[in-house]
């Protein structure tokens, strides 16, 4: 697959721009564990394949295990993960498909029991950076290096 534009050339302002956004969301206290794991979740569902071994790449440099970074996928389903990464893994499934099925009283209420209101701010921040870089990303064909 070819890349249509380089993003970063074709609007340096807009990427600049982008670039300060998501550096701003790694310092407003989250855990980078928990963001990588977002970033990755969100990554998933869009189907960005950049994001995706950018993200895994990421977490593995910073300590994440193989086996967890595996089952990110099927999370509900594995011992794998704590309930406050439960809580951001649900609602980074909840706002990447807001379009679908809105914003749930039940993944709120998960979210609401394990962030502190500006954690939930932020948190949401960080998702949607993700898939702001995403539509980027697949919209403009960027591809992993091989």
């Amino acid at each position: 697959m070819e890349p249509r534009l380089d993003f970063y050339k074709a609007s340096p302002e807009a990427t600049r721009a982008m670039i300060a956004f998501s550096a701003a969301t790694e310092k407003l206290g989250l855990e980078h564990s928990l963001l990588e794991l977002v970033k990755l979740r969100a990554s998933q569902i869009n189907g960005c394949a950049f994001c995706i071994d950018m993200h895994c790449a990421d977490a593995r440099k910073a300590g994440e295990t193989e086996r967890r970074l595996y089952a990110v996928t099927a999370w509900r389903e594995t011992p794998f993960f704590t309930p406050r990464e439960r809580a951001a893994l649900a609602w980074t499934e909840t706002v990447t498909r807001i379009s679908t099925h809105g914003a749930p009283d039940d993944a709120y209420a998960a979210l609401d029991a394990q962030f502190t209101q500006k954690e939930q701010m932020d948190l949401t921040l960080a998702i949607s950076m993700i898939n702001c870089w995403n539509r980027l990303a697949i919209s403009f064909r960027k591809t992993p290096d091989a």
